[in-house]
């Protein structure tokens, strides 16, 4: 597409994350348009839709592609329908955004690692890993790259829920919650996760008679850097999620101040955000924004479909570990293609604008 058109996006899935997305593009992102709202429950497709005026509605993705022009997806579905979203997609050349998970299995989220490089010179996929936009988490990688505190030894990361919805299952406390520190780990520490350990403490007893929950996650990276996650799904009080990395000469911490401090009758307080929408809407916007610049330029600017796999990958070992109680041990099935590499990107993207250049010139 031309740099001067607005991104014709289509979102698919119309539930609370859709909607969302929906509401963002139309309200505060610039250079964009929702174009089509992709929902079976046509009540639900409505809604969403009416928060971009002129979009339409379809039952289907491919009765979407079939109805009007589509430059770019934004799925967001459950993720055990994402792959055929991205498969169709990457056929087309479709900018992608898919909300976590890449798929729900690593064999599967490999093959669209593949078949992303069939099909395209540069990635097109970028994974909603949204905590990558968050400006905590930018601070403390920015830190550990400067190396200001010494090397990072440790991460401290705790991500509570209020109440947990029915039929939440153990495993879900990795594929649903646990996910983003399995993303932002390597983020912050440079490193991939070589090793995973669960230990399950005293349960709470206001969760469900059977999730087992809160859990500790202890991740180790390939220098041996420890990262402990809690898993704590049913606090009560709110959403809350935070990190301390420890450095060899000083400790940062994050989220814990994400609103005002109140101090009143001899009481001093916080206020804690009431779900993930509130807690990092301003992520949200960063990073829609910036996949709807890069998309405008035929990449993304942000966590890709590599990104899905390595997560998929770590997902399933940690779901292994929940239920073995052993250290397990994590193992790629592939190394990481040059297709990914930021440099190797950047040289294809320069390689076809000369193209383009000397094709004008002719």
């Amino acid at each position: 597409m031309t740099t001067t058109q607005n991104l014709r996006v289509a979102v698919v899935g119309a539930g609370m994350m859709g909607a969302d997305h929906v509401r963002r593009i139309t309200a505060k992102i610039s250079n964009a348009d929702v174009v089509a709202v992709v929902e079976p429950d046509a009540s639900r497709a409505a809604a969403a839709a009416a928060l971009a005026p002129g979009a339409i509605t379809a039952a289907s993705f491919e009765e979407a592609l079939a109805a009007t022009e589509i430059d770019g997806v934004i799925i967001a579905t459950p993720g055990f329908l994402h792959e055929p979203i991205l498969v169709t997609a990457l056929e087309r050349g479709l900018a992608v955004l898919c909300e976590k998970p890449l798929t729900t299995s690593a064999e599967d989220s490999l093959r669209i690692v593949e078949l992303e490089q069939e099909h395209a010179s540069r990635p097109i996929i970028q994974v909603g890993f949204m905590r990558r936009f968050d400006s905590g988490y930018q601070e403390l990688k920015a830190l550990r790259e400067s190396g200001a505190n010494g090397a990072l030894l440790a991460l401290h990361h705790a991500h509570r829920n209020p109440t947990t919805p029915p039929n939440f299952s153990e495993s879900m406390l990795i594929h649903d919650s646990v996910i983003h520190e399995i993303d932002i780990i390597p983020f912050l520490t440079g490193e991939a996760i070589t090793s995973v350990e669960v230990k399950k403490p005293r349960k709470n007893s206001l969760a469900p008679a059977d999730l087992p929950e809160p859990q500790f996650v202890l991740f180790t990276t390939e220098s041996g850097t420890m990262a402990i996650v809690e898993i704590n799904v049913n606090a009560q009080f709110g959403y809350q999620v935070t990190t301390d990395a420890v450095f060899e000469s000083g400790v940062a911490y994050i989220g814990r101040d994400t609103s005002q401090t109140i101090v009143s009758a001899g009481v001093s307080g916080q206020g804690v955000t009431p779900s993930f929408k509130e807690r990092f809407a301003a992520a949200y916007d960063e990073e829609v924004q910036r996949w709807v610049d890069a998309a405008r330029d035929g990449g993304i600017d942000g966590p890709s479909a590599w990104d899905g796999y390595t997560a998929s990958v770590v997902a399933e070992v940690a779901v292994r570990a929940q239920q073995s109680g052993a250290t397990e041990h994590v193992e790629y099935a592939v190394t990481k293609p040059a297709f990914y590499d930021a440099t190797a990107a950047a040289d294809a993207t320069a390689a076809a604008d000369a193209t383009a250049d000397a094709t004008a010139r002719v």
